[in-house]
């Protein structure tokens, strides 16, 4: 890091950085005030170990503690150890005339980050504090950037990552789409999150500052559908009393996303195709030829192919619309993250519910696993936040789950199903041990399900005693 850098962490709330002396000797404790005083942070000095204490305590942004090690009824190394306590970021240094390798060691495993012997080099001093003051500000900007991650992973996004190779692969494609401006078909069941790839995709592209704009085929009459995307001029029909932007205009520039696609009238179609090949259109009413940038996402809940040989979809449409094809897979095919969303849920809905629900029980897990959910991840959620109105305890137990749940799990209950994982390990073993089964004991064919080597399955194996 720089020396010129700015003190001042991104973005965080502009609050003055606090430095604490701890120093019974006065004339020590000037030196030191002195001698830091040139630093972007407000110095404070402590007479006693109880004061640097209270100061630390009281203190909402103390960045370095700089304590002497030996001091009347509290020693350096127990403020060490508080002041880390009270936060983790907070960069400790000890000053000692007292010094020997042992009170060094015994200083950095209390949590210190630095020592300085009396007499010490004056400027030998302001550098230390000054890269505890960088520590602390680099803490921060990596709590901030953890925090963005955990924002985007764990919020919009969530419903997208998993540990199954099904979406593994789909975040690749993702990845891929958004890196190039061609136009995506994203397929699958209803549920399974269509419009939140597109929006990924879009959020990922060079596209994202522009607008996102979402119109469902379905959900729209074919009599409207027309005048919202290409827009109209005034007395194009009758109602039509001033002149309307249409859905592709407000979407220059950025993405439109068509959810259902497979709804759209041949009419509809065949405009749509003029869009994609040259990126012009007419709005209704008007002669004028008109010109759009844009990428087009489109989303279907239908096979388009068997949609194609019924004569209900253009075969030109698909090809132009499936320059990269990302198919989502139903939540039975990756049972394994059924846990991972599950809890993400119930965080979500318990702290609007304003319940403090810690977790899902064993045995109700399980029955989430064993269940088929055609809904999709659309199902679970809604499943998910009726348990959670209806829990009455801390933990989410069979007593709540649906009728059909309930049912399902008692008439499926298998010996590897019983006990649904919920650790990373768990998760792991659980895994293991039904692949091995679901493929007799095939370790090759199992290792390449699992996308790991033989030896590395082989060792895990014998980690959690599975025998095969």
């Amino acid at each position: 890091m720089s020396e010129e850098m700015n003190l001042e962490a991104e973005n965080e709330p502009q609050q003055v950085m606090q430095i604490i002396i701890a120093e019974d000797d006065v004339r020590m404790r000037e030196l030191i005030t002195t001698l830091i005083s040139g630093l972007d942070a407000e110095v404070i000095p402590a007479d006693t170990s109880q004061h640097a204490l209270d100061l630390i305590e009281a203190g909402e942004n103390v960045a370095v503690v700089l304590t002497d090690l030996r001091m009347p009824s509290v020693d350096g190394i127990d403020v060490v150890r508080f002041a880390r306590r009270v936060n983790p970021r907070t960069q400790v240094v000890m000053i000692t005339g007292h010094g020997t390798v042992e009170s060094a060691v015994e200083a950095l495993k209390a949590g210190a980050v630095d020592y300085v012997r009396k007499p010490f080099d004056n400027v030998e001093l302001v550098h230390t504090v000054k890269r505890a003051l960088e520590h602390y500000c680099l803490s921060i900007e990596n709590e901030q950037l953890r925090r963005r991650q955990l924002d985007d992973v764990s919020g919009k996004y969530q419903l997208l990552f998993g540990r199954s190779q099904e979406m593994g692969r789909v975040q690749k494609l993702i990845k891929a789409a958004a890196g190039y401006d061609c136009n995506v078909l994203i397929t699958g069941e209803s549920g399974c999150g269509k419009e939140l790839v597109a929006r990924r995709i879009h959020d990922l592209s060079n596209r994202h500052d522009a607008s996102f704009i979402v119109i469902n085929c379905a959900a729209i009459p074919e009599t409207v559908i027309e005048s919202e995307l290409f827009g109209y001029v005034k007395g194009a029909f009758t109602g039509a009393d001033r002149n309307k932007a249409g859905l592709l205009e407000r979407a220059n520039g950025g993405s439109l996303f068509l959810d259902e696609v497979n709804n759209a009238s041949l009419s509809l179609q065949a405009k749509l195709l003029r869009v994609l090949q040259d990126g012009s259109y007419y709005s209704i009413g008007n002669t004028e030829l008109k010109q759009v940038d844009l990428r087009i996402i489109a989303a279907s809940n239908r096979d388009l192919q068997t949609m194609i040989e019924a004569g209900d979809f253009r075969q030109d449409l698909y090809y132009r619309l499936k320059v990269i094809d990302i198919d989502l897979p139903p939540l039975r095919v990756r049972r394994q993250d059924i846990p991972l969303l599950a809890n993400f849920f119930l965080a979500r809905h318990a702290g609007r519910l304003g319940k403090t629900l810690t977790g899902i029980s064993t045995k109700t897990l399980g029955a989430l696993m064993r269940h088929d959910w055609p809904g999709n991840v659309r199902e679970l959620e809604n499943v998910i936040l009726r348990m959670a109105i209806m829990e009455t305890g801390d933990r989410i137990g069979e007593e709540v789950l649906p009728k059909e749940l309930a049912e399902s799990s008692a008439g499926k209950v298998r010996s590897l199903d019983v006990m649904a994982p919920q650790s990373l390990e768990e998760v792991e073993a659980y895994f293991i041990r039904k692949t091995l089964r679901e493929h007799s004991d095939d370790r090759t064919l199992t290792a390449e399900i699992l996308g790991i080597d033989k030896s590395t399955l082989w060792r895990k194996m014998k980690r959690y005693g599975i025998q095969s």
